[in-house]
């Protein structure tokens, strides 16, 4: 299932007691569809509160028999307007969403221009100029192979924090020049570890920090030394790769 949501009215993607997710809104008209039987949605990976998805993907079993699809059609007119659902297709058995992914592609959108109320909850309205040259400086600084614990969140439980970061842009809007669009490709991110980059890269982009400060934080491990965590409003899942 290929899927996209809005995430500001969700306490994230992940099933939690008493509050509002992703998985549990899908989950919940998929059980409709399933006669009533439960069903778990596998995604390829979890976002937090207020990031959205242009394009995440999940895999999942039912039990009633079903065509790809009347069943995205079923799931579009019982979901919530903030999901929607662009495709699905039956794989083999063996397919997971989560561990078959080869790789992601985040985006995350800043607004330098005068505030935008009406994008709040889309475009992190920073409202104030950077230099976009240095921030495009240190963004090959994060290319390649790293460990990345420097940009993970301090009691994150998980002992392998190199990732491959095959792409790290940073473009103008061509709409709207106030606007710049910065994008990781690599083979996976931590929790954090996107909205943790830019917001080391906003301080570049302020010229409170160097570009090559990178180098030391990236050898250093230490979440401290990279600075603040970036807004989730302007950070999307773009794609997923298989």
């Amino acid at each position: 299932m290929t899927y996209s949501y809005d995430g500001t009215n969700f306490s994230g993607y992940q099933k939690q007691p008493r509050k509002r997710t992703i998985q549990k809104e899908i989950e919940d008209v998929l059980k409709q569809i399933n006669g009533g039987k439960k069903v778990t949605i596998y995604s390829s990976g979890r976002t937090d509160a207020g990031v959205h998805a242009l394009n995440q993907k999940a895999h999942f079993e039912m039990n009633v028999k079903i065509s790809a699809d009347r069943l995205l059609r079923g799931m579009n007119s019982l979901l919530p307007s903030d999901i929607y659902v662009k495709n699905i297709e039956i794989v083999e058995d063996d397919f997971h969403a989560r561990f078959n992914a080869i790789g992601k592609e985040y985006i995350y959108i800043i607004n330098m221009g005068e505030y935008n109320p009406i994008e709040r909850n889309y475009v992190y309205q920073y409202c104030k100029k950077l230099d976009v040259v240095s921030i495009e400086r240190g963004l090959k600084y994060l290319e390649g192979t790293h460990n990345y614990k420097s940009f993970v969140k301090c009691d994150e439980e998980i002992t392998d924090y190199e990732r491959t970061i095959s792409q790290a842009t940073v473009i103008r809007d061509s709409k709207d020049l106030n606007k710049i669009i910065i994008t990781f490709v690599g083979t996976g991110f931590l929790r954090y570890m996107v909205r943790n980059m830019v917001g080391l890269l906003i301080e570049i982009g302020e010229g409170k920090r160097k570009p090559e400060n990178i180098i030391e934080i990236l050898k250093s491990e230490n979440r401290r030394l990279a600075g603040k965590t970036a807004p989730s409003c302007g950070l999307y899942l773009r794609n997923v790769f298989y």
